[in-house]
Order: C-alpha cells, then structure tokens, then sequence
C-alpha cells in the first residue's frame, strides 16, 4: 500500500521557521494534489495549504498566507511546506495527504474527503 510520511516537526520559538516534508513510498498510485492539514487539540482538522503537481498551483488557508510555502520538488517526489514566523495558534498536528484526483476551483483543495491517502502527523510546537 501507498504510504505517506511527514516529518520535520519539533518544538520552535515564536517567529522562528520550521520546515516539514512529505514523502511518499510504495508508488501505488499517482498524486496530482498534495495537501497539509493540521489539527490543534479539541479542535476540527483544518487545511493549511495543497498544491497542484503537473502545474505547481497553490492554496493556503487565509491565517498562514504570507507566512508559509508550499512547494513540490518533482525529482524527490517531496512537497515541502516550509513556515516561517510561527505563531503559538500554529501549535498543532500537521498531516500530508494525498490526491490521485483534481477537482476545479480552489475550495475543492480544502475539503478532507478530496483526499484519499493520509500519514500520520507531525508535531509541531510553537512556544511563545
């Protein structure tokens, strides 16, 4: 079975920069749009950012624009989200998940159920 791997996370100061990878391994499907979620403790799961393999188009959630980048680097098979000026209510779990699909327009990157394949979290902790 496919699986996704995120890492990078760790504990970081306020206005300090993080980068987290995901990777994906055993190829048994084609990924189209890579997405990071995060969930904060009590809290739903909440789109963070995605971007569009073929054509490298990205989306971000309102709260990190400016801040965070999503990218994708072909050659690796890896979409890097790197945050900078991490802010306490950045504390939360991050998920990569994956997509063998696109759909039009870009709120269709923010809905839970376009993604097919998960992994398992990353922690990260922002310190104020």
């Amino acid at each position: 079975q496919a699986q996704l791997v995120a890492s990078g996370g760790g504990l970081v100061q306020a206005g300090g920069s993080l980068t987290l990878s995901c990777a994906a391994s055993g190829r048994t499907f084609s990924t189209y749009v890579t997405g990071w979620f995060r969930q904060a403790p009590g809290k739903e799961r909440e789109f963070v950012a995605a971007i569009m393999w073929s054509f490298g188009d990205t989306y971000y959630v309102d709260s990190v624009k400016g801040r965070f980048t999503i990218s994708r680097d072909n050659s690796k098979n890896i979409v890097y989200l790197q945050m900078n000026d991490l802010k306490p209510e950045d504390t939360a779990v991050y998920s990569c998940a994956a997509s063998s699909r696109s759909g039009f327009g870009s709120r269709w990157y923010s809905i839970r159920t376009n993604y097919r394949f998960w992994g398992q979290g990353t922690q990260v902790t922002v310190s104020s």
